[in-house]
């Protein structure tokens, strides 16, 4: 069996329907998982994120929801008072998932600036009174509070291959009983779509996403990155990366897909070996570190198959 990573890691959205669902909630390892995120690789928005094609967290939140057998009722938009009020309401019957917010404008926080910079967050609300609205962040501040307009500030905020603004999840309730085995088990058709391209939703061309968008990822880091995308990389999308893919690895072998564990093992080693080229400039390293991981993708597919 892989051995299972403990840390600090920006899983927002599954630790946030992790403590929606509790005490029946899978742990996060398994509900990101579910999502399908770590069955693929894109550019998106000229970034390069370790996740599928056309993937997003919103449609992550709904492939997983439904595998483990639960159910919710998801509003979106409408006006901030609207808004406000449907979360008032339904804190009132248990708490409630919202998100995306943007993490820029998030002020509880102390590294905010308040402007939006398009960072998706996701959180679990607890309750909203007339001022306030009561949180826990999985960035690490469990009780947080804003006030209501910051909090709809951050709420409303358009971001881009995402769900709109105001969207939550509200009113859990469980249809099946599915164990977290049979969830992966039922899984696996959906990641074997997100890796071959038939998961993807957009009409974008395949060389944003797989092999190819790695291949230019790989390309790009030779020939000198841009400062946002290098922080971008180094700061957020290698480590998330690399902790999903060590996660795939761990619970396709809880499920006996050894092959396709053994694979997503190899993969999550070479992400994370990207990381140090990455932060001390040796790009020839991370480079050939990246291009292998894009031969993976394909192993990934075929064993899974």
């Amino acid at each position: 069996m892989p051995t299972a990573f403990r840390g600090a890691t920006p899983y927002c959205y599954a630790n946030s329907l992790a403590m929606v669902l509790d005490p029946d909630a899978p742990p996060p390892s398994a509900i990101e998982v579910l999502t399908g995120s770590p069955f693929g690789a894109q550019i998106e928005g000229g970034l390069p994120y370790f996740d599928p094609l056309g993937w997003n967290p919103d449609l992550g939140l709904d492939q997983a929801i439904g595998l483990l057998g639960w159910t919710c009722h998801r509003t979106t938009g409408g006006t901030a008072a609207e808004a406000v009020g449907r979360l008032r309401e339904a804190t009132g019957r248990g708490p409630v998932l919202v998100g995306p917010v943007d993490v820029g404008l998030l002020l509880h926080q102390p590294w905010s600036n308040g402007t939006a910079n398009g960072g998706d967050h996701w959180v679990t609300v607890l309750d909203v009174d007339d001022r306030t609205v009561l949180f826990h962040d999985p960035a690490g501040f469990p009780f947080a509070t804003l006030p209501i307009d910051a909090f709809v500030e951050a709420w409303q905020e358009q971001l881009p291959y995402c769900a709109g603004p105001f969207t939550m999840r509200s009113d859990f309730r469980r249809t099946e009983q599915v164990d977290v085995s049979t969830a992966l088990r039922r899984s696996l058709p959906a990641a074997l779509g997100w890796l071959t391209g038939q998961g993807s939703r957009v009409g974008r061309p395949l060389k944003d996403g797989g092999a190819a968008a790695v291949e230019r990822l790989a390309d790009d880091v030779q020939a000198g990155l841009a400062d946002r995308t290098l922080s971008h990389l180094t700061e957020f999308a290698v480590r998330v990366g690399t902790r999903r893919l060590a996660d795939a690895s761990l619970w396709l072998a809880e499920i006996g897909q050894m092959r396709a564990s053994e694979i997503a093992e190899r993969q999550a080693r070479l992400l994370g070996n990207a990381q140090y080229g990455l932060v001390v400039g040796d790009t020839r390293s991370a480079a050939s570190a990246l291009r292998q991981l894009a031969a993976g993708y394909d192993e990934l597919g075929a064993a899974l198959m």
